[in-house]
């Protein structure tokens, strides 16, 4: 630690510049020092600076491909024929007598007594004055003349002509086309649907009650039925959804096979009968009539008159009552009967069918891949640094007087060990730099 202090002071000495110097009047200079300062009287330690080359391990982190072999399961679909065994269900009925219970129901009226509140309307009768204004009618009766014409009836008797058609029995022999089903084994595909499905939630809008209001009108307050806001209901909904699937069975088709029959038809023909019938005929025969009409014209006076105007006033009043409530009362009577039960005996029957079956084969199918390997690298690297090497100078000669009080020699310049210094560079300390591990 001393020693570094010492070298610090001695770098900072030689690193001050010569202006300063200048600027201080040559205070600081070797220049107005006498001969004897100049010699030293012992040896003093100097610091020279020497750069070195040094190395450091550096350790890099090196990515290199690398491929390798790996396996991997292929699966591949094979279809092969299998020889199935199924049974189908043949239904047969019989029968079988069970004996059961029959509740019978036995009502009973009995009559509770229940006590209720009413509003019993109480109604005043009040009268008002107004004044009106009435249209009476004054009538005068006259006469106007009408002419008009009417048809007058004639009857008269034509002979008419009446054709009518009768139906004639013809008896023919014809080919009748006759069908009859023959039942086949087909095998079909059907599409099954299975239920699935989630919860939701639904928001549903109850509307709300009805309920009586007292409500104040030109005739007084009277009690209408109101109808309260609906309500939000939240409630849980089932969604279903369907999912198919393809499901083989046999089934009985029907073919139709037909067949040419004789057949003998009776048919019944048309035919045209023509008649002559009398018939009465009236006619109209127009007739001009003349009508003396009487009538009556109305026009209208205007009078004024006065008129007492009841209006009623109604008062709800609450009143107790009680009331006879008749209600049945209902009793299950139990009775053994007796009853013929049909039910079907299942009877499987075997038959071959052949399936085609989807199998999943495995296989192994080798790769080749590649991947990027991290590999550790140890390098040198080369760094300088500047050390300072201390040494020792010890000065022999003594200083010559100088000429005209101008120093001369080694002290005139402010060397006395004859070591050359350079002002104008001066020397710094470098510290050593930091290695990286």
């Amino acid at each position: 630690m001393r020693m570094r202090s010492v070298v610090l002071t001695l770098a900072a000495v030689f690193a001050a510049p010569v202006s300063a110097f200048a600027g201080l009047c040559g205070v600081p200079s070797y220049n107005c020092c006498p001969t004897v300062a100049c010699a030293p009287a012992s040896c003093y330690t100097a610091c020279r600076v020497s750069t070195e080359t040094c190395y450091r391990t550096v350790c890099e982190t090196v990515y290199e491909p690398q491929e390798y072999t790996s396996s991997r399961t292929v699966c591949e679909k094979v279809f092969e024929d299998v020889q199935q065994t199924c049974y189908r269900t043949v239904n047969e009925t019989a029968y079988r007598e069970e004996c059961y219970s029959v509740c019978r129901p036995v009502t009973e009226t009995a009559v509770r007594e229940e006590t209720y509140c009413v509003q019993r309307p109480v109604t005043e009768t009040l009268y008002r004055e107004c004044n009106y204004t009435v249209q009476r009618p004054v009538w005068e009766d006259k006469v106007r003349e009408q002419r008009y014409t009417i048809q007058q009836p004639v009857c008269e008797t034509i002979q008419q002509e009446c054709r009518s058609t009768v139906m004639k029995c013809v008896t023919e022999t014809i080919q009748q086309e006759r069908c009859y089903t023959v039942q086949r084994p087909e095998t079909r595909t059907r599409c099954v649907q299975r239920m699935t499905g989630q919860w939701t939630t639904q928001t549903q809008s109850i509307p709300g009650p009805v309920v009586p209001r007292v409500v104040c009108g030109p005739c007084g307050p009277r009690v209408c039925m109101t109808q309260c806001p609906p309500r939000q209901v939240c409630r849980r909904v089932w969604c279903p959804q369907v999912v198919q699937q393809q499901i083989p069975y046999t089934v009985m088709v029907p073919q139709v096979v037909r067949q040419q029959c004789p057949v003998q038809v009776t048919r019944y023909v048309p035919e045209v009968v023509v008649k002559t019938v009398p018939i009465q005929v009236t006619r109209m025969v127009c007739k001009e009539v003349v009508q003396q009409i009487p009538y009556r014209t109305c026009r209208m006076e205007c009078e004024t008159k006065t008129r007492q105007i009841p209006y009623q006033v109604c008062k709800m009043v609450t009143e107790q009552r009680n009331r006879q409530i008749p209600y049945s009362v209902c009793k299950m009577v139990t009775e053994q009967k007796t009853r013929t039960i049909p039910y079907c005996v299942a009877k499987q029957v075997p038959y071959t069918t052949t399936r085609r079956v989807c199998k999943t084969v495995p296989r192994e199918v080798q790769q080749t891949c590649t991947r990027m390997v991290a590999r550790q690298v140890m390098r040198q690297v080369p760094y300088t640094r500047s050390v300072l090497i201390p040494e020792t100078v010890c000065c022999t000669s003594t200083c010559a007087p100088c000429a005209a009080g101008v120093m001369t020699g080694g002290c005139a310049g402010g060397n006395c060990s004859g070591v050359t210094v350079d002002a104008a560079h001066p020397v710094y300390p470098v510290a050593d730099p930091v290695l990286n591990p």
